[in-house]
């Protein structure tokens, strides 16, 4: 039965009060040319079974392959409970908290989430969540501008060593702000940033410097010579970090001898599941010093007129309200449902069970790498310390072996080559603690075979 909330009466007051006989007549402003008679191309209504039953069916065609595919999104273990309780009424249908009176458990959930990555990235402040990492990075370096106000070069150097999608849609967001992006190029034999060709751009002066940590190749990164170079210069250092990561590693707040101003990153590995490119959501947190220059939405815990705690919207400046052109950016759509799931992932495995998930990893990437080395005509490039990523070069197309790969339902890994042309034959592979000693053979003898 359709949900309709007027009764055919309710209708025949409303037009008689607009003053119109039918419906219809609402929009005669469209001409009849533009008119369709009837939706041919729409089925009948299904049954709850039957829609069920359809979804799953689409949902088949997908498979269930064995994924070695990284590249900026991961495929981990997420508890049932997770999605159990994320699904949940109260938090699956929750949008954006406008009404903060109205929305405490959503503030409240925020605001854990907000403590837990602040925590985690050892940073002073974490905002609710932007779209995704490639956006939270195009934010965190127009941030980083704004806060920089001795800088006068508008002069942003970005690492090859990036994911190069995320390079682009900074690229995109920042073209029209005025701001140049200088490209710095990543050291052949270890796949990371010399800090000595850093150190080069002292004297022409930059706002900000982005560093990633592990880097696009999986490498892990001199984080702490990096941020140190960037503020003898004079800059802000930008962390753009894997969150996983960051329960074994040293986090960004604690790079160099100060931390770095700003850190950003993709949160899609903390429970957020891979379903057909989405959903994602960006993680961004700064230094109290530069909070107000922070897009997004803060959410801060206070105490009502009768002493109860409470939640609430803090340091808004939003288009709608007081700063209009000069508002930084209002993101919110994913803090309903991703956030969600990624507070209670936290919440259920610890630091203890984020600490196991990434050990984990980096072992199977270890042994999977010692595996794919003996194999004839493979190489290993990049030989350093890794989080859960490496990068092979193959005798023959990377694409080519990725889709003979598939025809034995295994997703080999991602091509890089088309990134980086001097790279060859190059392809990116990842194994997280999801695979088992069976798994990685199982790869390792496919890989044989689509090369031959």
């Amino acid at each position: 039965m359709p949900f309709i909330p007027h009764t055919e009466n309710d209708v025949r007051e409303m037009l008689k009060t607009i003053g119109v006989e039918r419906i219809n007549d609402l929009f005669d402003e469209i001409p009849q040319s533009l008119r369709v008679g009837s939706l041919d191309g729409i089925p009948e209504g299904m049954t709850e079974m039957q829609v069920t039953r359809h979804m799953q069916a689409l949902a088949a065609t997908d498979g269930t392959p064995l994924n070695f595919a990284g590249s900026g999104a991961y495929e981990h273990h997420i508890p049932a409970a997770v999605w159990e309780i994320t699904t949940r009424g109260e938090f699956y249908s929750a949008y954006t908290p406008y009404q903060a009176e109205a929305s405490q458990g959503t503030l409240q959930v925020i605001y854990e989430f907000q403590t837990m990555m602040a925590k985690l990235l050892g940073m002073e402040v974490s905002n609710a969540s932007l779209y995704d990492g490639a956006t939270s990075m195009a934010e965190a370096i127009l941030m980083a501008v704004r806060a920089n106000r001795k800088d006068k070069t508008q002069r942003i150097l970005v690492p090859r060593s990036i994911h190069p999608t995320y390079r682009k849609v900074v690229q995109t967001i920042v073209s029209s702000q005025g701001l140049t992006l200088e490209e710095i190029d990543y050291d052949g034999e270890t796949g990371t940033i010399n800090p000595d060709s850093v150190k080069a751009w002292k004297d022409k002066g930059y706002a900000a410097l982005v560093i990633p940590q592990p880097n696009f190749f999986g490498n892990l990164e001199p984080v702490d010579a990096l941020t140190n170079a960037a503020h003898e210069a004079g800059a802000l250092a930008i962390a753009v970090v894997n969150p996983l990561a960051m329960s074994i590693l040293k986090p960004p707040g604690q790079w160099g001898d100060n931390g770095v101003d700003i850190a950003c990153g993709e949160g899609q590995p903390l429970g957020v599941p891979l379903s057909s490119g989405g959903p994602y959501y960006g993680l961004l947190c700064c230094k109290q010093a530069i909070v107000r220059q922070m897009p997004g939405r803060l959410v801060g815990r206070t105490t009502d007129m009768d002493g109860k705690p409470g939640f609430a919207l803090t340091l808004q400046a939003r288009e709608q309200h007081i700063r209009r052109g000069k508002a930084t950016s209002n993101i919110c759509t994913n803090q309903g449902l991703a956030v969600t799931a990624s507070t209670i992932h936290m919440a259920l495995l610890g630091p203890e069970g984020l600490e196991r998930v990434a050990r984990a990893s980096v072992v199977n990437t270890a042994r999977l790498m010692d595996l794919v080395a003996g194999i004839d005509g493979v190489t290993v490039l990049f030989r350093s310390p890794r989080f859960h990523e490496f990068v092979v070069q193959l005798p023959i197309p990377a694409d080519s072996v990725i889709e003979k790969m598939a025809a034995e339902k295994i997703v080999a890994g991602y091509g890089i080559g088309h990134h980086y042309p001097e790279l060859g034959n190059a392809m990116a592979v990842c194994a997280t603690e999801t695979k088992t000693e069976d798994d990685l053979a199982m790869y390792v003898a496919a890989l044989q075979r689509a090369i031959q």
